[in-house]
């Protein structure tokens, strides 16, 4: 979930070592007027010593970009088991990115840096909530099944508890003050005779 360059060899908390490709690819269609170009997630894969620590570009020509941004590390924090078991347990459990557009030391065209990397629906909602960019991609089998047995392990699903039926509360109006129901008809018109 958070981005750590200085981390301590021996961590208590569950995590995976990540590393996340960013890609600016062209616009099809009428929005191409206005915007040439966008960015957009193209994956999240586990990191390898050889990523280096420092973002990269891959693969760059003056239509298309892919950026590496290596050793993200995603923990699993228990009292945040709800969200990974909504993650774990969904159609398509995957990895969520929050990214920015940040403006390049060269002057050029922003480019897609990402801020967080996550494996929980809480994040990706907050995320979301503070008007952030925030891509998904599916996460793999073993990934998923590692989310999996830690929520299983730390998520207590709350006990619902009854609640009293709708005809034993007081009525009120939209001020509070109490209300009152007739069964009665009223007369149309002000009840004059003509």
């Amino acid at each position: 979930m958070r981005r750590m360059t200085e981390q301590p060899v021996s961590s208590v908390r569950p995590q995976v070592r990540v590393a996340v490709l960013m890609r600016r690819e062209p616009v099809q269609g009428a929005m191409a007027r206005w915007q040439p170009w966008r960015w957009v997630l193209a994956d999240v894969v586990p990191h390898e010593a050889g990523f280096g620590s420092e973002p990269r570009c891959l693969r760059q020509s003056d239509h298309e970009a892919l950026w590496l941004y290596p050793n993200w590390t995603v923990e699993l924090f228990p009292d945040d088991a709800q969200g990974y078991w909504l993650n774990a347990s969904s159609p398509t459990p995957c990895y969520f990115v929050m990214w920015r557009h940040i403006d390049a030391d060269d002057g050029g065209d922003p480019v897609a840096v990402p801020q967080a990397v996550s494996l929980s629906y809480h994040d990706a909602g907050r995320w979301l909530d503070a008007q952030e960019m925030v891509e998904n991609v599916a996460a793999p089998a073993d990934v998923v099944q590692w989310l999996h047995g830690f929520a299983a392990e730390h998520f207590v699903p709350e006990v619902k508890k009854r609640q009293r039926p709708q005809s034993f509360q007081r009525l009120t109006d939209r001020f509070g003050q109490p209300a009152s129901v007739s069964t009665e008809s009223k007369r149309k018109g002000g009840g004059r005779a003509p």
